[in-house]
């Protein structure tokens, strides 16, 4: 006869190779459904973008508007920093680019509100399978002065992607008087951000079934 000890290691024996099979019977359902995005993987996408100054008494950043003396110019409102963003959501996802989604030759993308088209770019992403749980940013610009407006521009794009302001990250940096953004001919940006798969509920699938 088998003792208490040998028992009680066979059962739970018995319930990690259940909890196992179940595991791989999920694996199996997300790539069917999301090629490419199984539990636990990750994704990296990169944004970058670049709008040159014009006339103007404002620009937006971040989703912010701010008072300068110069513009930006653009087919929508030039926001170069949400523009990266939105890329690099879309190249995480492993989608195109917004120039493909937001083409500069379509009459309803004119002064488009860039925070609408951020936003529609995360829903693609979701639709893709992938939600975005981190980003990095960086604004290079010699003028107008970004440090005080840091944390206006994170919280803006937090709300946006729905992620906790501790989430994003917001960097500004001068051109130190070197190449476009040094001789204030234009502001760059740049975007990296982190995106995990949408992971399905169980629970929720037994009982949709």
């Amino acid at each position: 006869m088998k003792d208490e000890a040998t028992l009680r290691g066979e059962k739970l024996l018995e319930r990690i190779e259940a909890l196992e099979t179940r595991l791989a019977a999920l694996e199996r359902r997300e790539k069917e459904r999301r090629p490419g995005a199984a539990l636990g993987s990750y994704r990296v996408g990169y944004g970058n973008d670049l709008h040159r100054f014009t006339d103007g008494s404002s620009l937006r950043l971040g989703g912010v508007t701010i008072p300068y003396c110069h513009s930006l110019l653009g087919h929508s409102d030039a926001d170069a920093l949400l523009h990266a963003i939105a890329d690099a959501i879309l190249g995480g996802a492993g989608l195109s680019d917004i120039g493909e989604f937001f083409p500069d030759t379509a009459e309803e993308n004119r002064g488009r509100d860039s925070v609408e088209i951020l936003a529609l770019c995360v829903e693609e992403a979701a639709r893709a399978g992938w939600r975005v749980v981190n980003l990095d940013c960086v604004v290079c610009a010699q003028q107008p002065k970004l440090g005080p407006l840091k944390k206006a521009m994170r919280d803006r794009i937090a709300a946006v992607l729905d992620l906790p302001p501790d989430c994003v990250s917001v960097k500004a940096k001068t051109g130190e008087h070197v190449g476009p953004v040094g001789r204030m001919e234009a502001i760059e940006t740049f975007a990296v951000a982190l995106l995990a798969p949408i992971e399905s509920d169980p629970e929720k699938e037994r009982d949709d079934a």
